[in-house]
């Protein structure tokens, strides 16, 4: 297998499009070529027997290139393997012969990104790296008690007097939790499946090619395959939070929105798609690609019912008049025609006349009126229609239907959000004040130096909101941030949950205890702000994730050897893996960089043991406390 290997790097090798000037195999430029069936490339494969043996099949006289696999060798690490590849083959720790993510079926488990499915270390944001740090892959079979519910702990209430311990968990507390999402939001299914009406999260967004001033504080520069399993990961379980006639409004940038509308299609459902909202980010840029300014990013929203519910809308406030012969009972006017045509509705296709002055008022074609001519005396009789000239104070040149407010009220329905919710007041929020930078100054203002580089701004989640909420439902956002959403939510009288891994959640929960305190920043002054109300702040107990921040802390190799020492000692390390192989191959370890040790460390954890489960919570090994029981017990509603 090796000199096959060998022999297709060597006649790749001699087109030069394949190689650097330093001599470096250009394997992406070999992967673009495959997939675009590069005549050039083909021809140099058909031009070696065992590539010709190999990579083509002949069919009628015709050889047919085998794309797939030839991209499955191009992409398989055993091609270009490096001392760390080796090694973990020896040892035995190859999954699936290195098949690359993008061509495999696995589920991608480390990032050192924010939030993620188990994070790889990162809660500091000058942890960046290029790509997936440890790029380590989990077969679905292999996750066993991964999602099971955690255990909490420092547990918490703040309120406007201080801060309570010794807590336990209720129903109508708000809430606030530090750990990695995926696990955090398994946890909440025990206690709030189909409960959450609007969740709302700004992830990561992808990047063909990340900018700085376009990327987050946190790292965002995803391959498109790691990124879509990484938020694949999320929804599933988050549209099982949702309760019936919820939504999930996704924030997402334009390079990576198509991509995620197809596969949150497949989550959700094509038929549970309400709609994309753009958002301007800026006002103009002009050194970009193509030197078209691309201002906008965008809103993705799924509900779990179909088109015939209303999982949005709003409240109008209409203007009702009250007369001497309806006392006791305000009405307004509403049209009295309807979108249905001539031939659709043949009986609503006539000439209305006023009985009192005998004044005739035909109607269109194409849009005819909303009674039909055998219906019109019953209406007029109960007063259902108004003629121009029956009020003085009504200007009107054509029949109305009279609606009566009690008609309003006992139907309860609310009116329909059109478009990008195109009410006067957020059209102007989404294209003129709902900036990055309106979030930041929101941000700066409040903390008096720069937190964040692309909070978004309060008027935004403010709109959603009040077309996706009533007072008392829950929100959810497991991408908290700097807290905006909590803070809103808090502010409009909403129930909350909010995730966050990164250390900046420090900054949410002040920016929260400031809400209590009565802070009149963001949409205070407009929904009449005067403070009061709690949060509860809880933690995922951890575990392995100890280790994990332990190794990626590490700077030394005798700081490593340490933690591999205890890892043994615990036995909490991989199933695959056995230490008395390892330390056979103890020269072939000694060679390896120290990121490659660092990576070899976290491939040998066991992953289903980052934070502790719930079901262990009476472990004496795991050291959970009785106060962090009591809370934990209560959160899950036992004991």
């Amino acid at each position: 297998m090796t000199n096959f290997y060998e022999i297709v790097l060597t006649v790749l090798k001699s087109d030069e499009r394949f190689i650097a000037e330093d001599g470096t195999f250009l394997r992406n430029a070999v992967y673009e070529a495959t997939m675009k069936m590069d005549e050039g490339l083909i021809r140099l494969l058909l031009s070696n027997d065992m590539t010709r043996t190999r990579f083509f099949v002949e069919a009628d006289g015709v050889k047919v290139f085998d794309k797939m696999g030839f991209a499955w060798v191009i992409n398989n690490r055993q091609f270009l393997p490096d001392s760390y590849t080796r090694y973990k083959n020896k040892i035995g720790l190859a999954s699936k012969n290195g098949v690359m993510l993008s061509l495999s079926n696995e589920t991608e488990l480390i990032f050192p990104y924010k939030d993620c499915v188990l994070e790889g270390g990162q809660t500091k944001e000058d942890q960046k790296r290029s790509e997936i740090f440890y790029n380590e892959l989990l077969a679905p079979d292999a996750i066993d008690r991964l999602l099971d519910p955690k255990v909490f702990c420092k547990a918490m209430r703040y309120t406007a007097s201080g801060i309570e311990e010794n807590i336990t968990f209720s129903d109508e507390n708000n809430l606030i939790i530090k750990g990695n999402n995926l696990l955090a939001i398994s946890s909440l299914l025990k206690r709030y499946m189909g409960r959450i009406k609007c969740i709302y999260i700004d992830p990561p967004y992808f990047f063909n090619e990340a900018k700085e001033a376009d990327s987050f504080k946190y790292n965002s520069n995803f391959h498109l395959s790691t990124w879509l399993v990484f938020m694949k990961n999320r929804l599933e379980i988050a549209r099982k939070l949702l309760t019936a006639g919820g939504t999930i409004w996704i924030s997402i940038g334009e390079d990576g929105m198509h991509y995620l509308k197809v596969m949150a299609d497949e989550i959700f459902g094509r038929d549970h798609f309400i709609g994309t909202i753009p958002r301007r980010t800026r006002n103009g840029k002009s050194d970009v690609p193509f030197n078209f300014s691309q201002d906008f990013d965008w809103l993705l929203c799924y509900t779990n019912v179909d088109n015939k519910k209303a999982p949005i809308g709003r409240n109008v406030e209409r203007k009702y008049y009250e007369t001497n012969d309806y006392p006791g009972q305000p009405w307004r006017l509403a049209d009295a025609t309807s979108q249905r045509t001539a031939t659709e509705r043949p009986n609503s296709y006539f000439t209305m006349i006023n009985p009192k002055t005998g004044a005739e008022y035909p109607v269109s074609e194409k849009r005819t009126w909303a009674v039909t001519s055998d219906t019109f005396e019953e209406y007029y009789k109960k007063g259902a229609i108004v003629f121009p000239g029956d009020y003085d104070f009504l200007s009107i040149g054509k029949p109305y239907m009279r609606k009566f407010k009690s008609e309003d009220d006992c139907n309860g329905k609310l009116s329909a959000v059109i478009s990008d919710f195109q009410i006067q007041e957020f059209l102007q929020t989404l294209f003129g004040n709902a900036k990055n930078k309106d979030g930041n100054s929101e941000i700066d203002t409040m903390f008096g130096r720069e937190e964040f580089d692309y909070a978004k701004p309060e008027n935004l989640i403010k709109a959603i909101l009040e077309v996706a909420t009533s007072e008392g439902d829950i929100v959810l956002d497991f991408f908290l941030g700097s807290g905006t959403t909590c803070a809103v939510a808090h502010k409009m009288g909403r129930q909350y949950i909010g995730v966050e891994q990164m250390d900046y959640i420090e900054t949410a929960v002040e920016r929260l205890k400031k809400v209590i305190d009565g802070e009149q920043g963001g949409i205070s002054k407009e929904v009449n702000w005067q403070g009061g109300g709690s949060f509860v702040y809880c933690e995922l107990a951890k575990l392995n994730q100890t280790i994990v921040e332990e190794i990626e802390a590490a700077t030394y190799d005798a700081s490593l050897s340490d933690i591999y020492d205890r890892m043994i000692r615990s036995g909490f390390i991989s199933y695959k893996v056995n230490p008395a192989d390892i330390d056979a191959a103890v020269d072939d370890y000694a060679a390896l960089s120290l990121d490659d040790k660092k990576r070899f460390l976290m491939e040998i954890l066991d992953k289903n043991l980052l934070y502790v489960n719930y079901c262990d919570i009476d472990d004496e090994e795991f050291g959970i406390s009785d106060k962090d029981k009591a809370f934990t017990r209560s959160f899950y509603k036992e004991g």
